[in-house]
């Protein structure tokens, strides 16, 4: 059902009243704009994911699982970071009832301040020593509260880009929502590094560490204006209620769209499976494996992201020219011969540990980089803004929600071979995928 513009008005939110309000002065937003207010909305979400994955490593295991050994702990924390992705297609169902009923601005703003409040909460989370087994708890809850937010947080910014785009563009266009990666990579490692430079550990484990949580709310609320800036708009209301943009039944989308959200999820498990395992991997085997101090490895996850940004770039004006289809079955092939050698070079003092996350990062910025054009392009417009979300979900869940426990279980007992082979299976899932999908190649080539 069509939203008019009078309940959208009444559904208004004060914010979006701001920014529809900025809007009516004359300023119509243009297509960079809606690039800007992407960049940031993803970046908001991303610096969230990795303030906690950091913690998860060099925080959580000592504060909330002291009672074990590091290595346990570490896995702990791991399976609760697990928990987001598993509540993530929760929290796009619940969303996606308010979106329908009291209008996106709504949807977005709860979703939000859900996902700033849940990051922000846990730098008040007492540990062990004060409340026991509860601490875990209470953490499980607050990565949950993460997870339904992250489901709410889908806007439609994507797709609409994706709608606007030229035919000889569409690969630029669909590079830019993973540009929040890096950028969120680059800020919450630049904390981390911070913090751990200047404080003692003791200081460190004690209260340093909440700071970069408490960040994590400001930038939520400067990304929900971003946001609100260009949904408040006549042009997305007016895409919104010709059905372009409108959120369908969840139901209804996995009736018609079933293999559409299927494929779709497995296309790009190779790049989400080595999402992990250049970033939050390697972080806990340095840390749990090694002598040298966190803080080097991520001053170098830091370098890895700059070539991560570039590569995304690269991978805009790649596909464009080659297509997405053969730009995401190539740099798989890529990523299957990088788990070939990477183990060695993870485990091969400083140098390997450099090369290991550079190529890995300029590999995961060609494939990620076009991820989110497999899962925008291939929708039919009445179902494309919530089957964009389902499928992102699923593959998220599949692909990445517990890459770090497994590479961490397998490479702890039978070596880093084992990981290595952990990301060949991602690889191969996406060649099969794309192999499989005839149609999607037809679409994306």
């Amino acid at each position: 059902m069509a939203v008019s513009a009078a309940t959208a008005a009444s559904n208004s939110t004060q914010l979006e009243r701001d920014a529809r309000q900025i809007n009516s002065d004359g300023h119509k937003v243009a297509p960079g704009e809606i690039a800007i207010g992407v960049i940031i909305g993803r970046t908001s979400e991303f610096f969230d994911f990795f303030v906690y994955a950091i913690a998860s490593v060099l925080v959580f295991p000592s504060l909330i699982f002291p009672y074990v050994d590091a290595l346990t702990g570490t896995m702990y924390s791991f399976a609760l970071f697990a928990l987001a992705f598993i509540a993530r297609p929760l929290g796009t169902a619940l969303f996606s009832i308010m979106d329908r009923r009291y209008g996106r601005s709504v949807r977005l703003t709860m979703a939000l301040f859900l996902l700033g409040g849940s990051t922000m909460a846990v730098a008040f989370l007492p540990g062990y020593e004060q409340i026991g087994s509860y601490a875990a708890v209470l953490l499980g809850l607050l990565r949950i509260g993460q997870g339904m937010a992250l489901g709410g947080v889908w806007d439609g910014l994507p797709s609409l880009l994706s709608l606007n785009a030229p035919e000889e563009k569409r690969g630029w266009y669909a590079m830019i929502p993973q540009l929040g990666a890096p950028i969120g990579l680059f800020v919450a490692s630049s904390l981390f590094a911070f913090f751990l430079a200047t404080l003692t550990t003791a200081d460190f484990l004690e209260w340093g560490w909440r700071y970069p949580f408490f960040v994590a709310f400001a930038i939520n609320v400067v990304a929900l204006f971003a946001r609100l800036r260009i949904v408040a708009t006549p042009e997305f209301q007016e895409m919104f209620e010709s059905r372009e943009l409108q959120p369908a039944s969840i139901r209804e989308t996995i009736r018609f769209e079933g293999r559409v959200i299927l494929l779709g999820a497995f296309a790009p498990l190779a790049s989400f499976a080595l999402f992990h395992l250049v970033t939050v991997f390697p972080l806990s085997w340095v840390v749990l494996f090694t002598q040298q101090a966190p803080v080097r490895f991520l001053v170098i996850e830091m370098i890895g992201a700059g070539f991560g940004v570039v590569s995304i770039l690269a991978s805009g004006i790649i596909a464009d020219r080659v297509g997405r289809r053969t730009l995401l079955g190539v740099s798989a092939a890529l990523i299957a011969a990088y788990s070939g050698f990477a183990p060695q070079l993870l485990n091969g003092g400083d140098m390997g540990e450099t090369i290991y996350t550079i190529v890995g990062f300029i590999l995961l910025g060609l494939a990620f980089g076009q991820s989110s054009g497999v899962i925008a392009s291939r929708f039919t417009p009445a179902r494309r803004y919530t089957g964009s979300a389902l499928t992102s979900d699923l593959a998220w869940l599949v692909g990445a929600g517990f890459a770090p426990l497994a590479a961490l279980f397998l490479s702890s007992n039978f070596g880093l071979l084992a990981a290595g082979a952990y990301l060949l299976s991602g690889a191969a899932c996406t060649l099969i995928a794309l192999g499989l999908n005839k149609e999607m190649g037809r679409r994306m080539g």
